[in-house]
């Protein structure tokens, strides 16, 4: 059974929001159990704090132990600080983690799903076992309560449900070939997807794989904020799909032609281009063959945190690398999908060379050797007049959860 309240367009009071935590988490048979409570980290919009006092009051004292564990997927891990400001709290009788993805002891294997079986949730286009890794935490606890957004997401559609627990606490092997199946079907074509994708199958088959009771709160926020505009709770397969139709209504905005240029603010909770890459992933649509964005992000001064091998490989279009699959096939694909999903879509051969559809621009505190190193185009942010590129360009202000495409 999945319950539903709010819906686009609406704004969800505190007090509904609390009361539907305390009565969902009341009606199950929690009594006595270890409940895993798995949330985003900073990277996503989440009024996490008013959440998390509610799934405190409902399970303090009544639940045998309860984890709060950080759904990083590959991210940099959160300090205690900034854990206290993304969490609130304090939560006594809680326990805080982060998903340790780089500590191979923090994790275990599910089992495999078979080449042929993959092939199918993939259509095609990938035929090999996949090991099912995971954090331990899921065979630790007996339930495990997701409690997260429901976005527009460049690897699966719509993010939320299942994929709090691949990519989120699982094990780089998986994340790596989930994200390269995402990017061999493109970001472009793949984001704002609704219904099961090939990715979103093959997360759920192996979340079909966990041994504990699986149990979610969807939430569509206000992008941005800390507003909810509706909350679902079930099983995370029901409750994601309910939560994503209403994000498709939400966090999709539609524009009548494509635009030459495109200037992406981004927000400081994305704090490399890693995360920040977002601000292109949910304009890519838009932008006109031969076009620009602007990636605006001053207080960037990284490419990424855990993934320095990016600045190598650099930023190239997904034909680059299938048709040289001999010199990449060995990389990890997670990086090469993050690859093709900054620098949009593209051709190579070997005689022309790449050609992109449209020019990658950071304007970044990036120094301009590495961006260019990394096949980027450069622009001093120090130089720019924000207020002339604006007024010459589309501009998309907190850039990273709103997707726009084309009518």
């Amino acid at each position: 059974m999945t319950d539903l309240i709010g819906g686009a367009g609406h704004v969800l009071d505190p007090a509904a929001i609390r009361a539907f935590v305390l009565a969902r988490l009341a009606a199950e048979d929690l009594d006595g159990r270890r409940v895993c409570v798995i949330v985003p980290d900073a990277t996503r919009s989440c009024p996490l704090p008013l959440l998390l006092s509610a799934v405190h009051e409902a399970l303090h004292g009544r639940a045998a132990a309860v984890t709060v564990l950080i759904a990083l997927g590959t991210h940099a891990p959160m300090s205690a600080a900034q854990l206290a400001k993304h969490l609130g709290g304090p939560y006594p009788g809680f326990e805080i983690r982060n998903h340790e993805w780089w500590l191979p002891e923090t994790l275990v294997s599910l089992g495999r799903i078979s080449a042929d079986r993959v092939a199918e949730l993939s259509e095609g286009r990938m035929k090999q076992p996949i090991d099912v890794t995971l954090n331990r935490a899921v065979v630790e606890h007996d339930v495990c309560l997701v409690v997260g957004p429901v976005f527009p997401h460049e690897v699966v559609g719509f993010s939320g449900g299942n994929k709090y627990f691949f990519p989120g606490i699982a094990g780089q092997e998986i994340i790596d070939f989930s994200h390269w199946l995402g990017a061999l079907i493109s970001s472009a074509e793949i984001i704002g997807t609704r219904g099961i994708t090939p990715v979103r199958a093959l997360i759920d088959e192996a979340a079909g794989m966990i041994p504990s009771r699986r149990l979610a709160l969807c939430l569509v926020v206000k992008s941005g904020s800390g507003d909810l505009h509706a909350m679902s709770f079930g099983e995370p397969e029901a409750a994601w799909a309910a939560c994503a139709d209403v994000s498709a209504r939400t966090h999709v905005e539609y524009l009548d032609a494509p635009v030459r240029r495109v200037l992406s603010i981004i927000p400081a909770k994305y704090d490399d281009m890693w995360t920040g890459a977002k601000g292109f992933y949910k304009v890519e649509p838009i932008v006109a063959d031969g076009g620009q964005v602007i990636i605006y992000a001053p207080h960037i001064t990284r490419i990424s945190a855990m993934h320095p091998e990016i600045e190598q490989i650099g930023y190239h279009c997904r034909d680059y690398f299938v048709k040289q699959w001999d010199r990449f096939q060995d990389q990890h694909w997670g990086v090469l999908a993050h690859s093709t999903h900054l620098r949009g879509a593209g051709t190579w051969d070997p005689v022309g060379g790449e050609r992109p559809r449209v020019t990658v621009t950071l304007a970044t505190g990036i120094p301009e050797p590495v961006v260019r190193a990394a096949n980027l185009d450069y622009l001093d942010p120090a130089t720019i007049d924000l207020e002339a590129l604006a007024a010459d360009s589309f501009v998309v202000s907190q850039a990273g959860e709103v997707l726009f495409r084309l009518r």
